[in-house]
């Protein structure tokens, strides 16, 4: 696999646990919820208008696919699947990315604040690397779900 980039960030092999030709999927290190996954295109694009249509059907694709594993794997009993296309819109990371995130009765007391905490769980100022997973914690996740596609 060749060295992929998440907007400013590399991402290490490790992490990624489904990749196309085009597309490619990788835990979070900072999940709002227990599964909570990002899939991307390959290059690295910053808005959703500039992605070329094989890329779109291949990240929807993905991320149909990719929904459906994690959300039995989570035992979630639905899903949040979004998108933040540019900054007022709270896009942080200037790489198209679908957020992926597996649901539970009761995981929010309000259930649209789902989106208060994707709005917020990037911000440089929430974004310290102490409330970051380890990379072993994100390797062994991403091991258990690259299996799920195997």
């Amino acid at each position: 696999m060749t060295t992929l980039r998440f907007g400013q960030h590399v991402i290490k092999a490790s992490a990624v646990f489904l990749q196309t030709e085009l597309s490619f999927a990788l835990v979070n290190r900072k999940p709002v919820v227990p599964g909570h996954v990002l899939v991307c295109p390959l290059r690295p694009v910053e808005r959703f208008r500039d992605l070329r249509p094989d890329e779109v059907a291949d990240l929807f694709s993905m991320t149909q696919r990719v929904a459906s594993v994690v959300e039995k794997h989570f035992c979630g009993t639905s899903l949040t699947i979004a998108m933040q296309d540019g900054p007022e819109a709270g896009q942080t990371v200037k790489h198209v990315h679908v957020h992926v995130l597996p649901r539970k009765t009761g995981d929010f007391e309000r259930n649209d604040s789902v989106y208060d905490e994707l709005q917020k769980h990037d911000k440089e100022n929430e974004d310290v690397p102490s409330k970051w997973r380890t990379e072993e914690e994100m390797a062994a996740e991403a091991s258990a779900l690259r299996k799920l596609f195997s």
